[in-house]
């Protein structure tokens, strides 16, 4: 007899556990709590609990997307998603230099490793300062990077 067995295609809604580092090993992000709390990760704000997405809706990076793809639940799987299908490339025109007074004034002391976040939502890390200017980049965090994600499908089905 044939098997049945549902896989997950585009358009499905699917939650997933998910443990996600980078190269070295370094864990970034997990749906794991016992995880996040080894790996110094631990959020107290934020709830450990399968991530729910519909397949194939730029709701996640590409490569996490097309990764889940033909999965079946209860399936364990390791995607290595490249820059290109993550985060993207750093890019140059992300980097902004501001006169020193626009921090300054806005009451921040300009410090090297310091986020800050623009009035329009944008975040971004202090990553020189000089006597007149500050540089932020406002790349994502992850950009540039080869993101490695273990993937266990916990079901396919219904939002919600």
């Amino acid at each position: 007899m044939a098997s049945t067995t549902e896989v997950v295609k585009a358009g499905n809604y699917v939650q997933v556990d998910y443990v996600g580092k980078l190269e070295d090993g370094t864990v970034f992000d997990t749906s794991i709590e016992k995880i996040a709390k080894d790996s110094g990760k631990y959020n107290p704000n934020r709830p450990y609990q399968p991530l729910g997405f519909t397949v194939g809706v730029r709701q996640m990076i590409p490569g996490f997307d097309k990764g889940v793809v033909g999965m079946a639940v209860a399936e364990k799987k390791t995607l290595t998603i490249p820059p290109e299908d993550a985060y993207g490339h750093p890019r140059e025109d992300m980097l902004i230099t501001q006169p020193i007074e626009d921090v300054t004034k806005a009451g921040i002391t300009p410090v090297v490793g310091l986020s800050l976040r623009t009035n329009q939502g944008m975040s971004g890390t202090i990553i020189k300062v000089t006597d007149t200017e500050v540089v932020v980049d406002f790349n994502h965090e992850l950009a540039g990077k080869t993101l490695i994600f273990d993937v266990t499908l916990v079901s396919i089905g219904k939002e919600g």
